[in-house]
Order: C-alpha cells, then structure tokens, then sequence
C-alpha cells in the first residue's frame, strides 16, 4: 500500500507552532547549545521542539508561552492523580518545613512503612525500592537468572522494559522483534534474549517447548507500552503463568505501567495469576522517583546483607529516598483508602475520553480506534494508543498490527497529530497516552473540540 508523504503538512504545522510558542522555541535554540538534542529523555524532544513548562496542576500545564496546555502525557503515563496532586504536595511541603526529607542514607519509617503497603496490595512476600523502572527491571532479570542459574531470557516483541541490557531486543517493530535496539551492547547479552508474541499463545507455547528448559524468565506486560498501550488477554497471561511453572521458569510480571493504574494494587490479580516477580514504578512514587521489585522472599533474599554468592541490588544513592517513600506511603494510603471512588472515576473517564475521540473524528469523516479497545480484562482502560486503521474493524491487540504501516497509519496517529493537537493546546503521546482522576468532562469536552479542528487541519493533505 503507498505511503502517505507528510512532509508538507509537517512543514505547515512546524512553522505554525513556531508563531505560536515562540519562547518555546528560544529556549529550545539555548538547550541546544548545551545539551544532546535539547535535553535529557528523546521521547520529550518533540519536534521542531518541545513546549517548555513553567507549572503543571491536575489534567493541565502552563508553558513558557502562557498557554495552558490540557495534558495527557501525564508523567509518562505515571500519573493517577493528575500532576502535583496536593495529597502528595501537602506532606512533602510539611515535612520539608519540619526540617526531613534530603537526608540521605538512612533507613527510616516510611521506608518500612511503603514496603507493607506494596506487600499487601500485590500478593508480595519482600519488596526492594530503587529509583527507576529500567533498574526495576535489571534487577529482577538479575535476580531470576541467579535463582534458576539459567541464562536465557523470554520477552515480549514490542515490549519495553527501560534502558535494561537483558531486555534491549526486538522493541521497534520497524527493525524488526528480532533487531537490537541499542549500539554497544555485546553480542553474548542480546543472543541470551530470545522474543516472543504479544497475545500469540502458539509462538509462546511453540518457544517453550524449544527454549523452556533453558529459560531463566519470561518478563511480561500485563499492558504493554510502548507496543500499543492496550492489555494481554486473560487467555494469554494464564498460559504464561502454566507454561512458566511447567518448565520451572520464573514469571516476572513488569508492572511499571499497570502497577496501582487499575487497582490499589498489581494488575496480575485482575488476571488470576501470582507472578515469581513484579516491578513497580511510576504512580506508587505519587510524582516522585521510586520503583520496586516485590515477591518470592526466595528469590529476594538473594540480595540479603549475609548471602554468600549474592545479587548486588543496592539500588544506587537515591533509592529509598526519605522524601520519595513519603510520597510514595502518602499515594498508597491514599488510593488504598479511596479505591472504589478513584478507579470507578478513572474508568469512567476513559471511557468517556475514547467515545469522545473517536467520535469527534468519525464526524470529520476519518476512522480511528484504540489500541486493545475490545479486550475483556479491562474495559475502562486509562491507557489510550489512538490509531487510524486502514480498514475496518482491525483485532489491533498485537504490536506487529499496530505498527505495520499496511494496517495503520502511525506516523498520522503520531508526529501529525501529537504537533497538529498541540496547536490546539493538547499534549499527547503514543496517539493520546492516560488519563487520570483529575481530567474532567470539561477536558474531555476541550479535547473532542480539539479533535475536530486537528482533522479539519490534516484531511486536506490524506
């Protein structure tokens, strides 16, 4: 199938949001000077450039331009709350003023306190903070080829677990799943990675019957990111978990994304499976740096003070950081003690949000869908890859049909309508991103408004 060219109507819009956030673009032209690309995380560096924040409250943010911008981004998806919720905001100014918060390297009460919390909601036996999703995930990877003293390693194509050298194989779809995705990486790490389908119980079953004995773990997405946004199938998680225990093969669970989005607590229960291991990051932080791996005490206790042999997870200088685990305690109590309100709200609003979307293109006479829109785990799925089909009616619960170009037109649901909606002073990514308890009919008003006029701007150019 021909490929749309863009080119013309990114020109259009690039030179039209440089009249609109000229500041922006100042600022950008400094960064430059000093830092690679502008700044410190490529998937922040939208092009031409990025708006430049001076506040952010809720479901908006404020640029150096005086815009308020509606924002879905939502700390890369790890907001459940919106930005700077006051529950979260409230402790740490008080604790600041009492003097507590930046001492450093003492073990502490909240510490201990965010642990019991973590164990009681995910099923965990032990739980270890570090500061990091990637470092969530190293270490879990780490700590199951040691347990089983097994070197290989199962992932999902399409699935992104951070910047982890056990896991930086087959992530773009547009390499190919059997690709490695970072230079300088030995070649004796990425052949002990062998990658699987999303939601493809036969290649599962046919990978374990060639590779289970020799398999370490199989890490896993109960929602997958960067390949779509959208949830495994029940079917697939539960033969993940038989397959892995047949073969004596560690199932970690990495939760960074779905960890406390849909519950107060780990989404493998939504599954009715127990992982070996699960790794936790962005919403338990409530906005601050936290992550975590939790589960088996067996398996965790090969990082103990006194293990001989053992897994170096010390997590680095931050982890446990004493205003970082307030944060974290405050978010836990908080959606712990409020559950039943804040998750009927998130799904009501997502719900809302994809019926808006969809709609308010479909009136302009352009089809979308979202990623995983038809699954039965997870109906109100907070999550939101929106995606222009070239057909109708697509199953897009795979990323190898999400990114191939004859099926969608992604780089329409992406860099075309990521700058020509935030002309519209909206902010998305990945096709829109998540929504939180502090977007409301309004936003999701001003957003369908947003939509409409984004597709009066492109239909010109399909």
């Amino acid at each position: 199938m021909k490929q749309r060219d863009y080119t013309p109507l990114m020109s259009e819009l690039a030179a039209a949001y440089a009249k609109h956030s000229p500041k922006s673009a100042r600022l950008h032209e400094q960064a430059l000077k000093y830092l690679i690309s502008g700044g410190s995380h490529n998937l922040r560096l939208l092009q031409p450039f990025p708006p430049r924040i001076v506040s952010a409250q809720g479901a908006w943010l404020e640029d150096e331009d005086g815009h308020r911008i509606l924002d879905f981004w939502q700390g890369h998806a790890g907001n459940i709350l919106g930005h700077n919720p006051r529950v979260v905001t409230s402790a740490l100014a008080k604790a600041f003023t009492n003097g507590y918060g930046l001492q450093t390297g003492f073990p502490d009460r909240l510490q201990v306190e965010a642990a019991e919390i973590l164990c009681k909601q995910s099923g965990a036996e032990r739980v270890r903070f570090t500061t990091s999703g990637t470092l969530s995930t190293m270490y879990a990877v780490t700590m199951a080829r040691a347990f089983t003293e097994r070197n290989l390693v199962l992932k999902i194509g399409g699935g992104w677990h951070g910047a982890n050298p056990w896991t930086l194989k087959g992530v773009s779809y547009h390499q190919g799943f059997e690709s490695v995705d970072n230079a300088g990486l030995p070649k004796t790490v990425t052949d002990k990675i062998i990658v699987t389908g999303f939601n493809n119980i036969d290649m599962l079953d046919d990978h374990f019957k060639k590779y289970g004995d020799k398999l370490a773990c199989f890490i896993l997405e109960p929602v997958i990111g960067a390949g779509g946004l959208m949830p495994a199938t029940r079917q697939y998680v539960q033969a993940a978990r038989k397959l892995t225990q047949q073969h004596n093969v560690l199932l970690i669970m990495d939760e960074v994304i779905s960890g406390f989005r849909y519950r107060a607590g780990s989404v493998a229960q939504l599954y009715d499976v127990k992982p070996d291991l699960m790794c936790f990051g962005k919403a338990i932080g409530g906005g601050m740096p936290v992550a975590a791996v939790a589960g088996r005490a067996d398996i965790l206790d090969l990082v103990a003070v006194d293990r001989p042999n053992k897994v170096n997870f010390s997590g680095g200088t931050f982890s446990g950081h004493p205003a970082s685990m307030l944060a974290a305690k405050t978010f836990m109590d908080h959606v712990v003690k409020n559950e039943k309100e804040i998750y009927s709200k998130l799904s009501e609003t997502a719900i809302k949000t994809r019926q808006t979307v969809t709609k308010a293109f479909a009136e302009e006479g352009l089809y979308a869908r979202f990623a995983g829109d038809r699954n039965n785990v997870l109906p109100g799925n907070s999550l939101h890859m929106l995606l222009f089909p070239r057909e109708k009616d697509p199953q897009l619960i795979t990323p190898e049909e999400i990114y191939n170009p004859a099926v969608c037109d992604i780089t329409l649901s992406g860099k075309v309508l990521q700058l020509a909606l935030l002309l519209e002073n909206v902010f998305t990514v990945h096709g829109l991103c998540s929504t939180t308890t502090a977007h409301t009919d309004k936003d999701i008003q001003f957003l369908g408004q947003a939509c409409r006029r984004t597709a009066k701007r492109i239909k010109p150019y399909l």
